[in-house]
């Protein structure tokens, strides 16, 4: 079996939260077949729950969605960034021990991954 990991940016979690038919997919997917995780960073869930309130509780909710909180590691990435959600997005999606192709991050807004280490899916209609 496959597995398949993917970290949802705050654009995705927007999206989601507005019934992007992709991010209802992935969430499904994540729930319902085995090998499809998603994840949420914590700091990515704040910023969209910043530009659409309710998101945050809405995707903490979803038996399908891990959400990943600000570990020391994760800290020390954000704090050389100037944006915590990308930063943490972005530390999420890198390769570990568990994961070692890394996730693939889900986005809508795919430019602003451009030049950065990551594969992303584009959840623009």
């Amino acid at each position: 079996m496959t597995e398949l990991h993917v970290v949802l940016d705050d654009t995705a979690m927007v999206a989601a939260g507005r019934g992007n038919l992709l991010a209802s997919r992935l969430i499904h997917r994540a729930h319902a077949e085995p090998g499809w995780y998603l994840y949420a960073p914590a700091c990515a869930l704040v910023e969209a729950d910043r530009a659409r309130p309710g998101t945050a509780e809405h995707l903490a909710a979803l038996p399908g969605v891990t959400v990943l909180e600000l570990d020391l590691p994760a800290a020390l990435v954000v704090a050389t960034d100037t944006t915590w959600s990308q930063a943490h997005t972005r530390h999420a999606a890198a390769p570990t021990p568990e994961r070692p192709a890394g996730a693939v991050v889900a986005t809508a807004e795919p430019k602003r991954w451009t030049g950065e280490p990551v594969r992303i899916i584009d959840l623009t209609p």
